[in-house]
């Protein structure tokens, strides 16, 4: 383990977790500190060097972890996601489904139609996806076990533009639907035992985060001062809060849609 790194989740070790769009920003830092609890993690997304890369640094500390290409929002590719999860490491326990764009902004009246389609298809479509073959997975185990005590858990990334609005018209669509999804698959599949929230960030410094800064700073500053932290998140301080909710510390939250934000939807 690297220096100075606590196992803060016994429960959490040896588990299998399907990571989205973890070879960067938020996902990697998830799927790192996932690794760092003992977790065997699947590393996604469709940058196979930086995937590679993040597989070879868990494994430079002694954890587990492969890289699966796949993009989320086709379905042949999330079912071959789940399926190559479960032949690396025998079985599906947990899943944090990141992967998402910003869309871009524009009005609704000028919003091009292309934008709405390929936001919506990975935000909103590509998280269902995975929900949909990972509780597959997951009721299939709790089935052919009856094990009581089995508890799976997702964690969907939604935002604050889950929660009110500001951002593109597909990106809050994209957001609050995830939301809705996380709802209802909490209240389908906690008879299974299986916990389902999502983690909504404020803005949160990723390279998505970098594009606005070097294309419009004015921007980027006037997002800043909304936080009343007064800064954006770091990845690693929204990924501590997935862990926690993918973790048995989190054993009574289900269907929940918790604030990352630094203060932003208290105001």
């Amino acid at each position: 383990m690297p220096k100075g790194i606590l196992r803060l989740y016994p429960d959490l070790d040896g588990k299998v977790a399907i990571v989205t769009g973890s070879t960067s920003g938020i996902g990697k830092a998830v799927a790192v500190k996932l690794a760092m609890q003992g977790v065997r993690v699947v590393v996604n997304g469709t940058n196979k060097k930086r995937g590679g890369e993040i597989v070879s640094y868990i494994r430079s500390f002694g954890g587990e972890a492969v890289f699966v290409p796949a993009n989320v929002s086709d379905p042949a590719h999330v079912i071959g996601l789940v399926n190559c999860t479960v032949d690396s490491f025998g079985r599906l326990d947990i899943a944090c489904n990141n992967a998402g764009n910003e869309g871009r902004g524009f009005d609704t009246h000028n919003y091009e139609e292309d934008v709405w389609d390929s936001t919506i298809g990975l935000n909103l479509t590509g998280v269902f996806l995975c929900m949909k073959y990972q509780l597959k997975q997951l009721v299939q185990q709790y089935e052919s076990t009856q094990d009581r005590a089995f508890n799976g858990a997702i964690v969907n990334m939604s935002s604050i533009a889950g929660l009110v609005g500001g951002a593109s018209p597909a990106y809050n669509a994209s957001k609050h639907g995830v939301i809705g999804l996380t709802k209802q698959a909490a209240l389908d599949y906690a008879k299974y035992n299986i916990r389902v929230n999502a983690v909504c960030p404020a803005v949160t410094k990723t390279p998505m985060i970098e594009r606005f800064i070097n294309t419009d700073p004015s921007v980027v500053e006037k997002w800043q001062s909304m936080h009343p932290i007064g800064r954006f998140a770091e990845s690693d301080e929204v990924a501590s809060s997935v862990v926690w909710l993918l973790s048995s510390q989190s054993s009574f939250v289900t269907g929940s849609s918790i604030p990352v934000d630094g203060g932003w939807t208290a105001q």
